[in-house]
């Protein structure tokens, strides 16, 4: 996504305000509804904005690695 700049207006929601978030953005993060969202300030006035996991991303893509590639010798090693 680099070099991609995208504006929004600032709206009313309810007694709040609030932006919406562009597709690109969304796709980029791997976001879809219902997920959270992170966001990181620092002094210079820069927002880093992320996906909330519990886990790490890629921790779990090693895990779904494992499972797929290696389900068979995982189930032996259960059974004995």
């Amino acid at each position: 996504m680099a070099g991609i700049e995208v504006e929004r207006k600032v709206t009313k929601v309810g007694n709040s305000l609030g932006i919406t978030l562009p597709q690109e953005v969304l796709k980029h993060l791997k976001v879809k509804h219902g997920d959270v969202i992170k966001f990181n300030l620092d002094d210079n006035n820069n927002i880093l904005i992320k996906k909330f996991t519990p886990i790490d991303e890629d921790f779990l893509e090693g895990f779904k690695y494992a499972f797929e590639n290696y389900d068979d010798a995982l189930r032996n090693l259960a059974d004995r």
